[in-house]
């Protein structure tokens, strides 16, 4: 089975191709540029790299977020666009879960967050369990003091995600040394992890229209509508 999975949620636009288990070939870009700008070149990259043809690949699996409005959506019409035009399937991969399964050797509760502005992350929790992933908590997009007080008070807490980078200090100041962070090059979400989840027995495979953003929240332009609307009845 031969996997093209992309992410574009965050801030880094990644790209990766698998066979049968096997990591052919991976980009992972963060630059300056766009992901519109940025995405099309990786993929035609790894399946050069890996020594294939668009049609070679037989699931297009693509990170559906939770993440940047914008860039979730480049990412599911890119996937989607392509598995249309090769007649195969796709899996949607969940963000949150991706950069858990990036944290195989983490100990104690893994707990991926990503800004999501407004001083709110979008998290989840997983801990590992006879080298299962397994759910703790479910996905939400809430103030970080909230999420943290929702979690289990004697047990470490591994973060990872680009939440890190901006809520580090808010997080050790909270719980002091039960904190633990991903190292800088663990923290980003990759698109070989999405590969890994879209190869499990579990993934289920969908035709390319049923693959939709995951949003844990309205996007900015439909929350200030609503807002305005509020205002106006009052």
């Amino acid at each position: 089975m031969t996997i093209l999975s992309i992410d574009t949620s965050g801030p880094a636009c990644s790209a990766a191709v698998s066979k049968d288990g096997r990591l052919l070939e991976e980009v992972v870009m963060n630059s300056a540029l766009t992901h519109s700008e940025t995405l099309m070149p990786a993929v035609e990259r790894v399946i050069e790299s890996a020594g294939l043809d668009i049609s070679d690949i037989d699931i297009f699996a693509a990170v559906a977020g939770p993440g940047s409005f914008t860039g979730v959506r480049i990412g599911v019409c890119a996937a989607r666009a392509m598995a249309h035009a090769q007649n195969k399937k796709c899996v949607s991969v969940n963000a949150l879960h991706a950069l858990a399964a990036g944290a195989y050797q983490a100990k104690g509760i893994i707990c991926p967050i990503l800004d999501a502005r407004r001083q709110q992350v979008y998290s989840a929790a997983y801990r590992y369990e006879e080298g299962a992933l397994v759910r703790v908590r479910q996905d939400d997009a809430l103030p970080l003091v909230d999420f943290i007080r929702s979690l289990p008070e004697n047990e470490t807490l591994y973060f990872t995600g680009d939440g890190v980078a901006v809520h580090e200090e808010a997080i050790k100041n909270l719980i002091g040394n039960r904190a633990v962070f991903a190292p800088l090059h663990a923290r980003v979400l990759r698109a070989s992890s999405a590969c890994y989840i879209a190869s499990l027995p579990e993934a289920e495979l969908i035709d390319p229209e049923r693959l939709l953003p995951i949003y844990l929240r309205l996007p900015q332009a439909e929350r200030e509508r609503n807002e305005k609307t509020t205002r106006a009845k009052v």
